[in-house]
């Protein structure tokens, strides 16, 4: 019958700071693929954002242009027709730019999972260390 020994603590504390260790980067790898993952679903959002505003853009300044002439051709002068145009077309432009900078402040770009996970992990491996 062979007999095998047991682990010294020197060995079982060589394990423990290799799995550590191996852990410690696993994790790292989890939290570069999550915050890769959100960037990217970000990126793609700001794409379409992008796209559909320079076609909103140039039907825009058309419908503009309209409301000028058609202020114009009620009796008002042509510069006074643009200008308040143009301070309403400000106004709204003011409003939109707010509201965006207000919904990306709202915006969670933290790895959550990554973060709960190394909390579990330092749990147990004090729980190993007791």
């Amino acid at each position: 019958m062979i007999h095998k020994e047991e682990p010294s603590i020197g060995e079982l504390f060589a394990d423990l700071s290799r799995e550590t260790s191996t852990l410690v980067r696993k994790e790292v790898e989890l939290a570069k693929v999550e915050l890769s993952t959100k960037a990217s679903k970000v990126g793609k959002d700001a794409a379409f954002i992008g796209a559909g505003a320079a076609v909103a853009y140039a039907g825009f300044l058309a419908i503009v242009a309209g409301i000028i002439v058609v202020l114009a051709a009620i009796g008002l002068p042509w510069w006074l027709s643009a200008f308040i145009v143009g301070i309403v077309v400000a106004g709204v432009g003011g409003f939109l730019v707010q509201k965006g900078l207000d919904a990306l402040k709202h915006e969670d770009m933290a790895p959550r999972e990554t973060v709960q996970t190394l909390k579990e992990n330092a749990q147990w491996a004090k729980e190993q260390t007791q």
